[in-house]
């Protein structure tokens, strides 16, 4: 059978040559199918993913609907739902990971890395494989989850079939691209459909119909709800948002995250603008928008890109940052940075000369902000609430804030539009068993996915338990969502609610603090059968609550601390310990 192809000068672009490449390959391998009359059904492929926030699950959804297309059946799972037994059964493998923190493996990734990193683990000679990572340029150990897993399946004999490509934070194209390339080799990796008799692996292999709204196309949605919570005295501003659904047919679920489109503070778009010495509406090479109007939507100016910094280092000749480059000291050169924005490494030399071009293209896409929603579908069908923090700090002399923390709480007023899409996290639920006892862990914003679940334990009428160990800096400005908390705890929604004021009294207390004076009583809910939760900031909070975890269950379980880490690692293959942190 001829091997069908899209010319060149054909009239398409290249997405719609890389979904015509696919829909013609699936044809392909169906008709070859029938043609051969085996009638065995479809060979396997095992789509296994490492996802933090739902992008890479996302993209395994994607990756299972392109396999179908090219003859095979796909089976998705997260990475910690593979024992290497299972693993070594498998033929095809295609893993999509996101990389989490500085270069650390997602939550659902953990156990199956340290696991596969072994000394013990066992030869894959059999296996096919192709790694697709994402992540982000901004940070340290950019994608090193997707390098880590490609290097060790090759050095377990795996082969591999395609090179792995590393997406950044505008990972769309770049990703169903190679997805488009992937599966019609995996489609021609020899094995049949008996493999999944003969595999353990099981998965609802349904793939999930997506969403008409995404980040290249979100849905403007009427801002119904702008106030603060924090009270006036407090050291922080906190507000609740409500965007209303309208007719966009979006659904969603408590655990899921809403990401919102951004502007940039205009303020600092005409600072810039002045600073490049050109006008607002100067035009720009490869772009069909006027200056302010890249510098407003397009692109990142508030945090410095690698890009940015690079170039400027070179042409400044500002000793510090020269020093600090050249040095290597990443988290020497992280410190000066903060606070700084692009307008600031611009002014360390008057005399520093860039073109609007040339600004332009040392800068990264603006990208949308993804905040926990903190409301449950059963209970508000129509909106979203979101509860978020407003950033702001004053540094060299001008007022700044956090992109769209202040976009939100300054220029989207109440009956204004902002854009918006959603993303699914299947990894971050509320359990499928009512009866099962829930433990909630979320001081300050990371409240929100707890309130969600919390409506939607009282909408669904689950008998199950619930304990919130919530906490902030002080209950008189900063008790969020006191009098809804205080009603759900009369009406016995709440059956423990634990709170830590750290500066209410001399010694600061925390809701690990609070997690180990409950410790006996927390490890009886863990034991039948509870679920542990955590929501909030993962380089300190997050942490420390997993010491205090670990603690509580040795203390009162009689374990030491490998027995202690055995069964919390437990929690975690049972799904039981989930956590939503950033």
């Amino acid at each position: 059978m001829k091997i069908p192809y899209i010319p060149e000068d054909s009239p398409f672009n290249q997405d719609q040559k890389a979904w015509l490449a696919g829909f013609l390959a699936g044809l392909q391998t169906r008709l070859l199918n029938t043609d051969s009359g085996s009638g065995r059904g479809k060979p396997p492929i095992y789509i296994l993913y490492g996802s933090q926030t739902g992008n890479a699950e996302g993209l395994a959804a994607t990756a299972a609907s392109t396999a179908k297309q090219h003859g095979l059946e796909p089976v998705v799972k997260a990475l910690d739902e593979v024992e290497l037994e299972e693993l070594g059964t498998m033929r095809r493998v295609l893993i999509v990971t996101s990389t989490y923190g500085e270069g650390e493996m997602p939550d659902n990734a953990q156990l199956f890395w340290e696991a596969l990193s072994s000394e013990h683990a066992e030869r894959l000679e059999d296996m096919s494989f192709g790694v697709l990572a994402i992540g982000d340029t901004g940070y340290d150990g950019f994608c090193e989850a997707g390098k880590n897993l490609d290097t060790r399946l090759e050095q377990l004999g795996a082969k591999r079939l395609l090179a792995r490509v590393d997406c950044d934070v505008d990972f769309e194209e770049a990703a169903n691209t190679w997805i488009e390339t992937a599966l019609p080799l995996f489609a021609e990796v020899e094995g049949g459909p008996d493999e999944v008799a003969a595999s353990p692996a099981t998965a609802d292999t349904a793939v999930p119909v997506a969403s008409a709204y995404n980040r290249k196309n979100p849905y403007k949605s009427v801002l119904a709800v702008n106030r603060r919570l924090s009270g006036e005295g407090s050291g922080k501003e906190i507000r609740h948002y409500e965007f209303d659904l309208g007719d966009s047919g979006i659904h969603y679920e408590a655990g899921d995250a809403l990401n919102v489109v951004p502007e940039n503070n205009p303020e600092l778009v005409n600072l810039l603008i002045e600073r490049l010495g050109t006008k607002a509406d100067a035009a720009v090479a490869k772009h069909d928008q006027p200056l302010a109007e890249l510098l407003t939507r397009g692109f990142e100016i508030s945090t410095p890109s690698r890009e940015l910094i690079a170039a400027v280092e070179q042409r400044a000749g500002n000793a510090d940052l020269s020093r600090l480059v050249q040095s290597g000291d990443k988290a020497a050169l992280e410190n000066w940075l903060w606070g700084k924005d692009t307008l600031d490494l611009l002014q360390l030399n008057p005399s520093l000369s860039l073109s609007a071009d040339e600004f332009v293209g040392l800068l990264k896409p603006l990208q949308h902000r993804a905040y926990s929603i903190s409301s449950s579908s059963l209970a508000n069908p129509d909106r979203i609430h979101l509860t978020v923090a407003s950033v702001r700090y004053v540094s060299g002399g001008r007022q700044r804030g956090g992109v769209c923390s202040t976009y939100l709480a300054d220029r989207v007023q109440e009956g204004e539009q902002a854009g918006i899409f959603l993303t699914t996290n299947k990894s971050f639920r509320v359990p499928a068993d009512k009866h099962a006892p829930v433990i909630m862990v979320g001081p300050g914003t990371g409240i929100a996915p707890f309130r969600a679940f919390l409506q939607e334990r009282q909408a669904s009428q689950a008998p199950g338990k619930n304990w919130l160990f919530f906490g902030d800096q002080t209950r008189a400005s900063d008790f969020i969502y006191e009098d809804e908390l205080t009603v759900m705890m009369k009406d016995g929604v709440l059956n423990r609610f634990d709170l830590a004021f750290s500066r209410d009294q001399a010694e600061k207390i925390y809701v690990q603090t609070r997690m180990r004076e409950n410790g006996k009583e927390l490890y009886a809910w863990l034991q039948d059968g509870g679920y542990f939760y955590v929501c909030g900031d993962a380089s300190r909070m997050a942490k420390d609550v997993d010491q205090a975890l670990h603690d509580v269950v040795a203390e009162h379980g009689g374990l030491d601390a490998e027995g202690a880490t055995a069964y919390v690692n437990q929690l975690k293959r049972e799904k039981r310990y989930l956590r939503d942190v950033y």
